[in-house]
Order: structure tokens, then sequence, then C-alpha cells
């Protein structure tokens, strides 16, 4: 038998084939791509948005009224001349302190000792003058009454007496004019204080009208404020004015600089209708001289003491289109808005009245990154600024 070669598959048959394995590939490709883009689109979990928190606190905070004033010297006196001369001596320094008494300058008192001298001469002279007629009086006494001269005779010279002793007194005023003249020519300092500017340089001609005086002194050492307040504060301040002395605390203008501590001393007796606003006047011990006359201050009045508040520190307080808010952390470190009701805001804290209870943590830093339900990445923020009795 004669051997034949395999058949060799029909053409078609082997196309079929081919496209088969070629539908499978693409099948098993698809597959793998449809796989790839699921696990591609699932997104990785978001990171904790990294902040600050604090945990709302219950303590005594001090509830103060602010105003802005301006200080004025306790007391201010202007060393004028009382009699006029060339000046002599200047005895004080510009700027120096002065204690009451303390000789300032001298006039050339030789015309006033020269006015005293010569009105003591004249006492001397009608003391001598009374003296005799006192003596003549006297006789003519007895021989009036031995009946040797007329009664008139004697009433005359008795009146010559009486007209003496008016002279003498008349003399002894002159006398204290003169010597109080003479003491106008030493200035001294009135009070206690601090000496300004010299007005008038040492050897010109000083009179008793000159309108600007030699210096002018204030007292420092206490020392007064005169501040502003609304009118609508004014209950406020007369309830803490009955309550007892009302301390006050003088800052720098930026409220970054404690000047002084003091007291109210008065309520002005209206209200300034212009600016509504009413008039407080308070005075500072001032032992530092850390107040100057002049100066313009911030006054904090402390009104009371709110018991028992519910603060945070004020960083977390924020301001929505509808109003206050903070954030409240819960204790998967899931934050959520929650609206607020503040009170007075100062010294770094703010007294919650409503909206978060003590205990309960917000945040006081990075906000600007949340959003309700966003979690967060917690770290310390508890500083609420310095505590009521630890003031700057």
């Amino acid at each position: 038998m004669t051997a034949h070669p395999p058949a060799t598959p029909p053409r078609r048959f082997r196309l079929a084939v081919g496209l088969a394995v070629l539908a499978a590939a693409g099948a098993a490709v698809t597959v793998w791509l449809a796989r790839d883009g699921e696990a591609s689109s699932v997104a990785p979990p978001a990171a904790a948005v990294p902040v600050q928190v604090a945990t709302a606190k219950r303590e005594d905070v001090p509830v103060y009224l602010v105003g802005l004033g301006a200080v004025q010297a306790f007391n201010t006196v202007t060393v004028r001349a009382m009699v006029d001369g060339q000046l002599q001596q200047v005895l004080f320094t510009e700027g120096q302190k002065v204690k009451k008494g303390d000789l300032l300058a001298v006039i050339d008192p030789r015309p006033f000792q020269a006015a005293l001298d010569e009105a003591k001469a004249k006492v001397e002279q009608d003391k001598a003058n009374l003296a005799n007629a006192q003596l003549i009086l006297g006789r003519d006494e007895k021989l009036t009454a031995k009946q040797f001269t007329t009664v008139e005779t004697t009433d005359t010279q008795r009146a010559m007496v009486e007209q003496l002793q008016g002279l003498l007194e008349q003399d002894q005023a002159a006398v204290d004019d003169a010597a109080t003249q003479l003491s106008y020519t030493q200035l001294t300092a009135p009070l206690d204080g601090r000496a300004g500017i010299r007005m008038v340089d040492q050897g010109n001609i000083v009179h008793a009208t000159d309108p600007n005086g030699l210096v002018v002194i204030t007292q420092t050492q206490p020392i007064s404020a005169i501040s502003t307040l609304p009118e609508v504060e004014l209950p406020e301040v007369q309830a803490a004015l009955k309550a007892g002395p009302v301390a006050l605390t003088a800052y720098t203008t930026d409220g970054a600089t404690k000047l002084g501590d003091g007291t109210l001393t008065v309520i002005d007796n209206e209200i300034d209708q212009t600016n509504g606003t009413i008039r407080l006047k308070s005075t500072f011990p001032n032992r530092d001289e850390t107040l100057w006359p002049g100066q313009s201050v911030l006054i904090r009045l402390l009104q009371r003491t709110e018991r028992g508040a519910t603060t945070v520190p004020s960083g977390a307080v924020e301001r929505g289109p509808d109003g206050l808010f903070v954030y409240v952390v819960d204790e998967e470190d899931v934050v959520q808005p929650r609206p607020v009701e503040v009170g007075q805001i100062d010294d770094g804290r703010a007294i919650v009245t409503e909206g978060v209870s003590p205990g309960e943590r917000v945040v006081t830093a990075g906000q600007y990154r949340l959003d309700a339900g966003v979690k967060i990445a917690a770290t310390s923020g508890e500083d609420h600024g310095p505590p009521p009795a630890a003031e700057k």
C-alpha cells in the first residue's frame, strides 16, 4: 500500500481556532484591566487633620468694663511771684522732685527788708509817745482829783492816749504787712511734687502780674485718671460702687503693658449728651511713677466676678454666617460645629454662657481645615491665658 501524508486541517478551521484564541486573550486582558481599574478607584482613607484642642473649664472669672482715659496730676500748682523785684536765685533743677516748703527761688529782699525795718521803727516811736501820754494822763487824773486842773484837760489827755494806742495797733499791722511782703521774696514749694520746665531765668525782673509764673509743680504720687464708659454701663458701675471699693487697672492704650492699680474715686454727676458717655475719676498710688500727667491709658474696671463660669480659650470661638460657634471634639476625635453664646472675652479666655459644657473638648487652632465630621489628630492647647489673679 502506498503511504499518504496526514491530512492538513482545512484553512477555515485554522482561522476559527485563531480567532477563538485571540478572543480568549482579549477577554483575559479586559478582566485584568477592569480589576486594576476597580483597585485604583478605591481612595485611600483621609488623613486626620492636625489641630490643637483644649478642655472647657469651670472657674471664677473677673468681669471688666474697659474705657479709654487720660492721666491727670492729683494737684497742679503754678509757682508765681507775689511781689515785684529781681529774681536773684533759682534753687531748683527742672524735673526734680520737691517737698512742700522747699525753697525754690529768691527775689531781691532788700527793698522789703527796709520797709519792714521802717515799720518796726515807727512802732517803737509810737510806743514812746504812748508811754509819755499815759504818764501825763496819770498826773492829770491826780490833779483833777485835787481840783488843781479841769476835768476837760484830763479827758483830752485820755483821748490822746487812746488815739496813740490805735496808732500803735496800726503800726503793728504795717509791720505784719511788711514782714509778709518780705516772706514773698522766698518762693517755696506749696506741695510735694515734681518741678516742670523753668519759665523765668535768674536775673530777670519778675512781677506779681506775670501770667506764666516761675514753674509748674505737679503732684504725681498719688495721681488721677479720667476715663469714660458708655452710659448704658452706668448701672453696672453704680452697683459695683455700692458693693464696696471698685478696683481698676491702668494699661497702655494697646493693652500690652500694665501701668498701675487704683480705685474708683467718683462718677461724674452728669452724662455727656454729645457722645453718650459717663466720666469716671480714679486714683492710683503711682509709687513707681509709671503713670504720667497727660498720658493716654486704657482703664479696666473690675465690675464683678463671674462665679463658676464655663470658659474656653478665646481662639476656639469662630464667627460664621449664623453667628459664633466652636468645633467640639467627640470621643472618636471627630469634630462638629456647635453654635455658642459668649460673654466676656478677655486675657485669652472666653466665657461661654450657652453651647458648651465643662469637660468638653474644643478646637483652639487649625479650624481653617475643618468641617463637620472631619477626624482630627489632637495636640494640647490648654492655655487659657493668665489666671484671674495674675494680670499683666
